[in-house]
């Protein structure tokens, strides 16, 4: 039995409907309290208005904007979209000018929604055709007023079924411009149920919402699942770790995503002798790591899932009882995954560990994951046939991420294809190296990358932040280097930047190009070793002018210059909002 046909809808737009009549309790944050049948109501009235803003006209694409912070309004757009057959972008408040521009019109979006506080990021952009609601305004109150007897159903843009269009979510875009992956209504209305069956999550659940709604964790992972499930949704405008377990506390929330940082962020907050009076039960993501979701067990008495869904929904792996720690899980049923050598085409042999626990063919286990028995439920890019023809390549889908297995068949993250490091002939991945890393008791945030090599190859470098007080010590770090039993002969960074905030992006994700093209030429403290297994010094202005000379002696550069007119970009390790 299918998952949507256990949930008994196969559209969002049935979801919102059944939440109509229903008084209890359904959407929250700091100003606003609705219930389930108001959320439904309103999102009735704004498909409706949504309506009469799109008049059909050739080659115009029903497709909403959505500029805004973790607002009420998000979810009741979520909702007016799905009940008028409309698809939304989600739109990234952090990118600026042509970029940002450019997000707005490569989708087609006819109409965007957005707030008083991000206007000036459209000022002066160029915008043709774009009808633009700000939604903290009277103007905007009165349009929507004469819609205030809309029901779900009343105004569609067309047929609205399994297939409609209905996401258009932008991946991170760390190389190039981002993609806007297509998940139509079907899609995501899936895969809400399959996670509330997955997490039992029922009428008396209330999610929690922190992380932001442009990007399809929010949305696909707390969002869709509470909405199958009848759950209460609570909003946090924007992540902040100060204020998290206020909120899940005010809300009596009991589950909770994350992704990226968000996870060393709450465990830097200053621990509380009430840290466990709350009632969440469950935290679902990514990246938070073995250590860190061990420590925040320990700490707030919560469990973290760590899931794998690729962004686009070519390949999911499910987490079984019995996977083992650092392990993600097997794949999904219906998925034929594997981890390939993309030059040969085979797969990639079982990861093998010494009694120590140290990888001892990281060079030939690591390798893509790719799902084999097609394309899963990727549903392709908007207008960028030469990325959707590189996913599925071959009839196959590439996710782009590495992996290994054990023998067992367990699969373990490695880190994406471009995080891949390649030190005296030696693949290295850079997730494993952080793994290790991250369990300095002093570090609050580790990060680590390729930067070039000056004669070939690469060198590994890492990132960093210290917890409040902490200081870098040469010789404890080398110290615990020495002591980690699985830290391959390889892996060690040459260099090491000590900085106060680690560079991210808007979801909390290490913005590893920024700290490729810094390199070592930053001005944050930098130590390294002359020579492997030497001691860690400082990089002196006499050292630096050597390693210069030793890159253009072989026509080699260490790092590249960041593109003019970037703001610097950061979050410094004490919690984000407190």
């Amino acid at each position: 039995m299918t998952a949507t046909t256990r949930a008994g809808a196969d559209t969002v737009a049935e979801l919102i409907r059944r939440r109509w009549g229903d008084h209890r309790t359904g959407l929250r944050d700091e100003h606003h309290t609705l219930s389930h049948h108001r959320a439904a109501a309103g999102a009735a009235a704004r498909a409706a208005l949504l309506v009469d803003l799109m008049p059909p006209r050739p080659g115009g694409e029903p497709h909403l904007g959505l500029l805004l912070d973790n607002t009420p309004e998000y979810p009741l757009w979520l909702g007016a979209a799905a009940l008028a057959g409309a698809a939304v972008a989600g739109v990234n408040p952090t990118r600026r000018g042509a970029e940002l521009a450019r997000d707005i019109t490569h989708t087609a979006c006819r109409v965007l929604v957005t707030q008083r506080a991000h206007l000036p990021l459209l000022d002066g952009l160029p915008l043709p055709g774009v009808r633009v609601l700000v939604t903290d305004t009277e103007a905007y109150e009165d349009l929507l007023a004469p819609y205030a007897d809309a029901r779900p159903g009343d105004a569609v843009l067309g047929p609205v079924g399994p297939g409609t269009r209905y996401l258009l979510t932008f991946t991170s875009g760390s190389t190039g411009a981002p993609k806007a992956a297509l998940r139509s209504q079907g899609a995501v209305a899936s895969a809400g149920a399959a996670l509330a069956r997955a997490f039992s999550v029922g009428p008396d659940d209330t999610h929690y919402i922190c992380m932001p709604m442009f990007h399809g964790n929010a949305v696909i992972a707390d969002w869709a699942p509470a909405l199958a499930a009848g759950a209460g949704i609570a909003l946090r405008a924007r992540f902040s770790a100060s204020r998290f377990l206020s909120d899940v506390r005010r809300y009596d929330a009991t589950y909770f995503t994350y992704v990226g940082r968000a996870v060393q962020y709450l465990l830097a907050t200053p621990p509380g002798p009430h840290d466990r009076d709350h009632r969440l039960r469950l935290g679902f993501g990514t990246e938070a790591g073995a250590v860190d979701a061990a420590r925040f067990r320990e700490r707030f008495g919560v469990p973290l899932v760590e899931g794998y869904g690729s962004s686009e929904g070519g390949a999911s792996i499910q987490r079984t009882p019995d996977t083992p720690p650092g392990a993600i899980g097997r794949a999904a049923p219906d998925d034929d995954l594997a981890v390939i050598d993309p030059d040969t085409l085979r797969a990639c042999p079982p990861a093998r560990f010494s009694p120590a626990g140290r990888f001892l063919n990281a060079d030939e286990a690591i390798g893509e994951l790719v799902n084999r028995g097609g394309t899963g439920t990727f549903e392709g890019y908007w207008r960028n046939p030469d990325a959707e023809a590189a996913r599925r390549r071959g009839g196959w889908y590439w996710t782009g991420d590495l992996f290994y297995r054990d023998e067992a068949g367990f699969l373990y993250f490695a880190g994406r294809t471009d995080d891949r490091l390649r030190v005296d002939s030696e693949n290295l991945a850079a997730a494993m190296i952080e793994a290790i890393l991250a369990r300095w008791d002093r570090a609050a945030g580790v990060a680590v990358y390729a930067i070039p090599d000056p004669v070939a190859g690469d060198q590994v470098m890492a990132a960093l932040a210290l917890r409040p007080g902490a200081s870098f010590d040469p010789a404890a770090f080398t110290a615990f280097l020495a002591d980690q039993p699985d830290l391959g002969t390889k892996m060690p960074p040459r260099f090491v930047r000590v900085t106060p905030a680690l560079p991210l992006t808007a979801t909390n994700k290490i913005h590893r190009v920024a700290l490729r093209r810094a390199s070592f030429l930053c001005d944050d403290p930098v130590w390294w070793c002359p020579t492997p297994g030497a001691p860690y010094e400082p990089l002196t202005p006499a050292a630096l002018t050597t390693l210069r000379a030793q890159y253009t002696d072989h026509g080699r550069t260490p790092a590249q210059p960041p593109p003019t007119g970037v703001p610097r970009q950061g979050t410094l390790p004490r919690p984000p909002g407190g």
